[in-house]
């Protein structure tokens, strides 16, 4: 059995790595750890490159955490302007001892009306309780969840991008050159 430690206890985040994982390699069986890190990055990102280095800093305080695990896995989910509207999308990173893997969810604009109270310095999950009359909405469906009407939900954004993050440890041998 293989140790996934997970840089979160949110639900969502802990179910789209598992699935994932299991996705990528359904011959193997894992368990996962999940570990309360900080990101070192703002309660709620506001940019692509803030994002990514949070997920960064979440695997790599998960390795100091656990460090005899056999994988950790982060994410970072956030905002960035983009084109005068505000989008939202997630950074996640897979680490191993001897390989990274890395990926970004797919983005989703927001409405204006949760966008100014993100702007104000709500964090996302935040705004979509107040706006949607929700609560703890970001460890549920999430705002994607909302907005499709459950077409898709977190867990399935991030599960995808999880997926991609994976790529190199599907193909060890042609990312280290084995």
């Amino acid at each position: 059995m293989k140790t996934i430690v997970i840089a979160s206890h949110n639900p969502v985040k802990v179910q789209a790595v598992l699935n994932g994982f299991h996705r990528m390699f359904p011959e193997e069986v894992f368990q996962t750890v999940s570990v309360d890190v900080p990101s070192g990055v703002s309660r709620q990102p506001m940019s692509d490159a803030e994002m990514h280095q949070g997920a960064l800093n979440r695997v790599e305080n998960a390795r100091r955490a656990m460090p005899e695990a056999d994988f950790w896995a982060g994410i970072e989910g956030g905002t960035e302007p983009i084109n005068g509207q505000l989008a939202a999308f997630a950074w996640i990173v897979v680490h191993s001892p001897t390989l990274r893997g890395e990926s970004r969810s797919g983005l989703f604009f927001l409405p204006s009306t949760v966008s100014e109270l993100v702007q104000q310095g709500k964090e996302l999950g935040e705004a979509d309780d107040i706006i949607f009359e929700r609560s703890n909405s970001k460890q549920q469906n999430g705002a994607i969840g909302i907005l499709t009407g459950d077409v898709l939900d977190r867990t399935a954004l991030y599960e995808h991008a999880v997926i991609l993050a994976l790529v190199p440890f599907k193909n060890a041998n042609l990312y280290t050159g084995e």
